[in-house]
């Protein structure tokens, strides 16, 4: 029981020594509002999750897969792991009865419209979010309130070179999103392309995506929306940091726990009283 009374959240990480799951598992192992009981990852497998982090020792060891994790109890599995896996973690752990949060990308509209079905008949909750930054969730929202003004958009997505998915998670929830708000208005159909239709780029729910994967980006998507004489653009930067990602998915486990099927965006979780109306508190733990 923490200083507050209550329970803490009992957390599973699976991708625990990665790029964001690591310092999320820092972050929780000094909450007291939050509990890492479990922990995934494909190194070092045996070892204190604390040690491997280099604070002290947690008395939780890395396990190598969720059947072995759920032998430790726990209420919300936070999924940082990739998109090949992410799927059939997710829909197991729903299985079991327990909530997701999902920041891994990759999913499409299909794999989601499924484990909000599998969700629902379990009566548990799942929140993802292909980036759980405040800014990125303004750039979305903020995005979405154009398409109802603006009648034509293409977004560009931008990662580092090692990054295997495209489009991002986040630009395909973007696309998706859009697509809900108005019907994208192509001058020329891209069946009329001249040329290679690919170069249009991938079509998503209508929008034209455009991934671009070098070096030295880390994490980058804008909103283009043109008018005759003018245009707009929305564009979110993410830096080489983790640290942005951490107090988004600390929102969702704690608004999962109250949820019954999925909920995709964090802007979901921010905006839902409706822009103006009292803002969610964000914090770090």
């Amino acid at each position: 029981m923490n200083e507050t009374g209550t329970m803490p959240i009992r957390v599973g990480i699976a991708g625990a020594t990665g790029w964001t799951g690591s310092l999320l598992a820092r972050t929780i192992l000094s909450s007291q509002e939050f509990e890492l009981t479990a922990a995934i990852a494909r190194k070092t497998v045996g070892h204190d999750i604390g040690l491997v982090l280099g604070l002290s020792a947690a008395g939780v060891a890395i396990v190598s897969d969720l059947e072995v994790a759920l032998e430790r109890d726990f209420d919300v599995l936070v999924d940082y792991t990739s998109a090949t896996s992410v799927k059939a973690r997710t829909m197991r752990a729903i299985g079991r009865g327990l909530r997701v949060v999902i920041g891994s990308s990759g999913l499409t509209a299909d794999d989601y419209a499924e484990i909000d079905q599998a969700a629902r008949s379990r009566g548990v909750g799942v929140i993802a979010a292909g980036n759980f930054s405040l800014t990125a969730a303004l750039a979305k929202h903020f995005s979405l309130i154009a398409a109802r003004y603006m009648p034509t958009w293409e977004i560009v997505d931008y990662a580092g070179a090692n990054k295997v998915d495209a489009p991002s998670g986040t630009t395909r929830e973007l696309a998706e999103e859009l697509a809900k708000i108005a019907a994208n208005r192509i001058e020329v159909p891209i069946a009329r392309t001249h040329g290679s239709a690919e170069a249009r780029g991938a079509q998503i729910s209508g929008t034209p995506v455009h991934s671009i994967r070098l070096p030295s980006y880390v994490i980058a998507f804008e909103t283009l929306f043109g008018l005759p004489d003018e245009r707009l653009t929305i564009r979110h930067d993410a830096g080489s940091g983790a640290a942005p990602y951490v107090s988004g998915t600390l929102l969702a486990i704690r608004e999962v726990m109250k949820t019954t099927g999925l909920i995709r965006g964090l802007d979901k979780l921010l905006f839902h009283k409706g822009i103006g109306d009292e803002k969610p508190e964000i914090r770090t733990a």
